[in-house]
This record gives C-alpha cells, sequence and structure tokens, in this order.
C-alpha cells in the first residue's frame, strides 16, 4: 500500500495496481484483497489503494505508475446500495470503513476512480470489475436516479469491464497484457465486455440503450433475452448499441472447479486489516472467524442479485481445503475456538451439483429451485453433514456456527444435515428468510410459498425441544416488493401472528441493478410471462407495508389500522391486534 512497503519487496515498480472502495482487509470475504493474492501467486508485482481520495490525484499515484494496468472495484457493495436506505436517505455509517463511518468512497465509485486513475496517470489503461460493475455492465434501470442509465462500461470510459467473481478473466487479462496486447484489443475473453464499432456476427443484439431506456417494454425484452444467455457453456455473445458504439458482452466465464477453487483459498491470507488501520473495520469483525465453504446459489429469488454475479452453478471447496483453513484458524492470534459462520451464500448447498453434465451445458433456467426443483438437481445433505461432522472435531475448534442463511425448502432432502445443524451449530437463532408468506407474492419472488415454511417452522421447533435447546429463528420478510399489495401484507401479518414470530427488523425492497425483481419494479411487468405487476412505489404504502410486519409494536399501531381501513381487512385488525402475543 506504500512505497515504503514496496521497497521493503525490493520492488521499483508494481506491474498492476488494484483501487478498492473498501478498506483493505486481507481475507478471502474481500474480493480485491482476494484477487491482489491470486494475482501475486501468479508472480505479478500488486499493489492495494484502498479507498483514495478520488479527487486528488497524489492519492493514485502514491505507488507510482503500474507497469501493465490498473483495476478498479467499487468494492463488496454497489456504492449505492452502500450510501442510501431504501428511502433513498443518506446511511450514517459503512461496515467496510474503518470506525465505521459513511462517506469513505464516492457515489458511483467505480465512475468516479476510473476518471481519477485516467486523469492521475495518461493513457494507463483500466478495467472494472466487482459486483457494482458486474450489474451494471448492460443499459439498467438506476432506482437512484429514477432512470435507466448507459452501461458502466461507457459511463466510467474503462478499456475493459469483468463481470462475475473474477479470478479466470483477470488472470487471462494479466497474462496477454504482459505478452504485448494492450487492453483495448482483448475482445474475446469470457467474462468480459468491452465496447466496439460493430455488433460482431452472429451475437444476440438486445434493445439499444435509447430503445430501453424510452420503452419499459424493450426494458424487459431486453433483460429476457440477456437473462437466457448467461449459461457459460451455451451463452452466446451480447450486444448492446449505446449511441455509435456497441458494448459486447461475452459469455459468462466457467466456475472454478474445486482444484481452482482449493487453491484460492489456500493462498497465503493473513485474515487481518492491514497494519496501518488503528480503528475497527465492523466488516472484518463480524467475518473475521467464518469460514466460506462455496459459492454461487441455485435459489433464482428474484430480487437477489448472488446468481447474476456469482452464477448459479455451486462451486464447493474441498474437505481437506477447509480444514486446513480451520488448521490454520487456529494459530490466528485473536481465535479463541467460536468458527462465527460455515457456510456461503446459501449454507446448505455446499456440495449440490447438477446430476447432468448434458443438462448442465444447455440449461437456461434462472433457478434450479422454482417452481419446482429440477429433476437433474443432486440435493442429498450427506455431503454438507459430513463436513460439519470433521469441523466440530478439528483441532482448536470449541465451536463452530452457521450463521449463512438456509433454504429450508431443501429440508425433507437434507434430514442428516438439518439434524447436525439443529444439534450443533445454531447459536441461538438461525437465519431464514421467507421474504413473504403470500402464496402471490412468493410466485412472484420466485420463492417456496408459506406451507414449506410452516412445515420447517413445526420441525425447528419440535427437533429443538427434543434436543433440550432453546433455540428460535430470525425471519427476513421483505416490505414493497413487486407483488405486494397492503392486503397482501396483512396475510403475512396474520401469518407472523399465527405462527407466533415477531419480526423486529424488516427490509424494504431496494431495486437494485440487474436483478429480476428491479425489471418488474421498473416496466411493471413480469418480463418472462407479460403479467402485469402491481408495484408499490409511494414512500405512504411502503411503511404501511413496513408496519404490518411490525404489527405487535405498538409505536406502529396508527399505521397498521390505516392500512387496514385502506384494504377492507378491519375484521382481520380485530383479529390481529386483539391480543399481541408472539414469540420466536
Amino acid at each position: 500500500m506504500s512505497r515504503r512497503e514496496m521497497a521493503a519487496r525490493g520492488w521499483e515498480e508494481l506491474d498492476i495496481l488494484l483501487v478498492s472502495g473498501d478498506a483493505y482487509v486481507d481475507h478471502p470475504a474481500f474480493g480485491i484483497p482476494l484477487l491482489g493474492r491470486l494475482l501475486e501467486s501468479e508472480g505479478y508485482r500488486v499493489g492495494i489503494i484502498a479507498q483514495p481520495d478520488w479527487k486528488d490525484p497524489e492519492a493514485l499515484r502514491i505507488m507510482g505508475r503500474p507497469r501493465l494496468f490498473a483495476a478498479v472495484s467499487a468494492g463488496a457493495m454497489d456504492s449505492m446500495v452502500n450510501h442510501y436506505t431504501a428511502a433513498k436517505k443518506i446511511r450514517s455509517n459503512d461496515a467496510y470503513t474503518p470506525g465505521g463511518r459513511a462517506g469513505g468512497r464516492p457515489n458511483r465509485a467505480v465512475i468516479a476512480y476510473t476518471a481519477a486513475l485516467k486523469g492521475a496517470f495518461k493513457g494507463l489503461g483500466v478495467v472494472i470489475g466487482g459486483i457494482e460493475a458486474s450489474l451494471r455492465r448492460l443499459a439498467h434501470y438506476d432506482y437512484w436516479d429514477d432512470r435507466v442509465r448507459r452501461s458502466v462500461l461507457v459511463d466510467s470510459k474503462a478499456d475493459l469491464l469483468v463481470f462475475g467473481m473474477g479470478e479466470t478473466p483477470l488472470l487471462e487479462i494479466a497474462r496477454r497484457v504482459q505478452g504485448g496486447e494492450s487492453l483495448s484489443s482483448l475482445s474475446d475473453i469470457s467474462g468480459t465486455a468491452h465496447l466496439s464499432p460493430e455488433p460482431p456476427e452472429q451475437a444476440v443484439v438486445l434493445p439499444s440503450f435509447e430503445e430501453v431506456s424510452q420503452d419499459p417494454a424493450r426494458y424487459g425484452e431486453a433483460f429476457r433475452l440477456a437473462a437466457g444467455e448467461a449459461n457459460p457453456y451455451s451463452g452466446r455473445v451480447l450486444a448492446q448499441q449505446h449511441g455509435p458504439r456497441w458494448v459486447v458482452v461475452q459469455p459468462p466465464a466457467a466456475s472454478l472447479d474445486e482444484v481452482a477453487l482449493d487453491r484460492v483459498y489456500g493462498l497465503p491470507f493473513q485474515k487481518l486489516p492491514h497494519p496501518s488501520y488503528h480503528e475497527a473495520i465492523p466488516a472484518y469483525e463480524q467475518i473475521r472467524f467464518s469460514i466460506t465453504t462455496h459459492r454461487g446459489c441455485f435459489g433464482g429469488c428474484a430480487f437477489c442479485a448472488i446468481t447474476h454475479h456469482q452464477g448459479k452453478q455451486i462451486q464447493s471447496r474441498s474437505e481437506q481445503s477447509v480444514l486446513d483453513e480451520l488448521e490454520r484458524l487456529a494459530d490466528h492470534p485473536e481465535f479463541r475456538g467460536t468458527v462465527t459462520d460455515i457456510g456461503g451464500p446459501t449454507a446448505n448447498m455446499y456440495g449440490l451439483e447438477c446430476g447432468s453434465d448434458k443438462a448442465r451445458r444447455t440449461c437456461r433456467r434462472a433457478g434450479c429451485l422454482y417452481p419446482r426443483p429440477c429433476r437433474h438437481l443432486v440435493t442429498s445433505g450427506r455431503r454438507a453433514a459430513q463436513l460439519l461432522g470433521k469441523v466440530r472435531r478439528q483441532r482448536g475448534v470449541k465451536h463452530a456456527y452457521v450463521a449463512s442463511g438456509i433454504r429450508y425448502d431443501l429440508m425433507e432432502h437434507q434430514q442428516e444435515y438439518f439434524e447436525a445443524l439443529l444439534e450443533h451449530h445454531v447459536g441461538g437463532l438461525l437465519k431464514v428468510a421467507p421474504e413473504s408468506a403470500s402464496n402471490k407474492v412468493t410466485r412472484v419472488m420466485r420463492k417456496p410459498g408459506p406451507g414449506a415454511f410452516e412445515q420447517f417452522l413445526a420441525y425447528y421447533r419440535q427437533t429443538s425441544g427434543k434436543l433440550g435447546l432453546r433455540q428460535g429463528v430470525v425471519p427476513y420478510f421483505i416490505a414493497g416488493h413487486p407483488g405486494s399489495t397492503l392486503s397482501d401484507m396483512v396475510d403475512v401479518a396474520l401469518f407472523l401472528k399465527r405462527n407466533r414470530l415477531r419480526v423486529e427488523q424488516v427490509q424494504e425492497f431496494t431495486p437494485t441493478p440487474g436483478t429480476l425483481a428491479t425489471c418488474m419494479y421498473h416496466t411493471g411487468c413480469d418480463p418472462f410471462t407479460g403479467e402485469p405487476v402491481n408495484v408499490p412505489r409511494s414512500p405512504r404504502e411502503k411503511r404501511l407495508q413496513k408496519a404490518l410486519l411490525l404489527w405487535h409494536l405498538p409505536e406502529h399501531r396508527q399505521d397498521v389500522l390505516e392500512a387496514l381501513r385502506r384494504c377492507g381487512r378491519q375484521e382481520d385488525g380485530r383479529l390481529l391486534l386483539e391480543r399481541r402475543r408472539g414469540g420466536n
């Protein structure tokens, strides 16, 4: 991070400069440090500038001009999501900044950092990536501007965009630039997007930026066409015109296999913040003793960006790789025997896969569970249960919890896993995400209906009781999701009361770039069926939906009564409010 540290390694210049919107924590859960370690393992001299002052060119010149190129990420979150609530109010904190202070990165950080680099180093090639660039690679609806914006590749004036997890394309970019090719000539690397004066032959031509920015129907068509080409094995090149130029998007890069994933997580991470920091970094405090067992999610939920970024194919590490990381963790100076999380985007998807190579290579489904599990999906939880058993017996491990979310609708296929989970790996509360208890809304969300959640709750409570354990659940619900009406939320509130559940925090739907739910929010219809979808837009309606989820709190009573009047459900309101009893 400094000239002094470069000199300690005997470096006079960098090969690659990485710029991040997050503080520098040498942990595989942070994207830029992971990519830095990977590039280092290939012999490249890598520097990281974390949260620079984008208005000061000298802040970018601290280690000099890199020999090959610079690469930019906004960080682990889209910078606009990081900065603003669903009500578009400025957040007062940032978990990825020392001291938790807000304002450590600019709005639209990819654009700002790229401009700063181009100003600091004339003619320097810049690659953009991370979740902000990944999900904004095509023309996209932006909630904060309330309009369709151009591809971030166009707006940032970067030379190349990497989408997805990035390891494979970034290594190929480094190798080819090292070999003498320019960034602007790299037009055939999977998992990248570039600008071109013409669309390639055989490309799937999407409605242009000019069309999708003016016509919601054309926006929905572009979303549907792009979603159909998300398979890395059979996806075709996409092309979308932006004025005189075309944004050309290659098919996604293939997922890492077990050997490659083990190698990445076996790199010599210190699992510590850079020593230059003197204040706690909240995100590090949360994940420092966590273990990532896999990547990807085949849930295909409408509101979630994980599948669009990490892919739906589950990429699992070997048991030995996980145990080796635990062995190293036991020597961490701050480790006291508690592993805070063993999991991934969805904890109980570890070890699951498509059982048909032919089907995997041609599949066009957005997810593997909705409306019913794919017949090719291998759903056994035995491998995950075996891993948890070995973790419990690992040297130095006193407790190992599963803090990642789980898919409770896989329970009937994973009895062995769920038995181990409930007996040994719940730290008092288990996170689950039904998101809604209205059949109509869960269909829009591409989630299982309330029946599956009720079945899980009964099993969870009964099994915990038999084990003599006092364990609750932390259920996550969304207010204001496309498809949801006030009457639907009354049904959810009644469901919560009937099942003795109290929600203390409610997630208000935020239309984030690239998701199906955001497409529905913008267009008012489902792009795959053409069916109209109710979209709660007014702040008042969103507030009333949120109040119904928090019906048990006295401060929301007046909003609950108003919501009941608006949808003519006063009789149900008496049932809801007459006795405030509940539990978790």
